[in-house]
């Protein structure tokens, strides 16, 4: 759907632009959404749990920036997954103010199980698009993103 702001074209065409990914965003988010739900998952604590699984133990500064969180978000985040026996947080040997979050057996076996469902969604929600359009998409979110800071 067209937006109905009267705006400049350069303006029109950016609200465009935006409602539309907002609106395939949504449609994708949606797709996957349901496994999250069903393992007792926020978004946020599903993207702390893939970025431990892939990356391996990390600060929290570091996985606030990777799911794009902000760290006092995040603590919240990192605090009801330790709760539920998910994450585990240490302190470093030679600084203790420093805390890598780390996934415990239980978080292992649960993001190990559920990420190949979820990576299978997102391929089918994707699979619209041609190899080609999904690198161009990919190329064109990047350039946006780099440009917001």
């Amino acid at each position: 759907m067209r937006t109905r702001y009267k705006g400049t074209p350069k303006a029109v065409r950016a609200l465009g632009a935006f409602v539309a990914l907002q609106r395939a965003a949504d449609s994708v988010i949606a797709a996957t959404q349901e496994e999250i739900e069903r393992a007792k998952l926020t978004p946020s604590q599903f993207g702390v749990l893939e970025a431990l699984l892939h990356l391996g133990p990390l600060c929290a500064k570091d996985l606030a920036r990777k799911i794009l969180r902000s760290k006092g978000n995040l603590t919240l985040v990192i605090e009801n997954l330790e709760k539920s026996g998910l994450v585990a947080r240490t302190a470093r040997a030679d600084d203790r103010r420093f805390l890598t979050v780390d996934l415990t057996g239980k978080g292992r076996r649960l993001i190990a199980g559920m990420f190949p469902r979820h990576a299978r969604l997102i391929e089918e929600s994707f699979g619209v698009l041609t190899p080609k359009e999904q690198e161009e998409l990919r190329r064109l979110c990047r350039k946006l993103g780099k440009a917001q800071g």
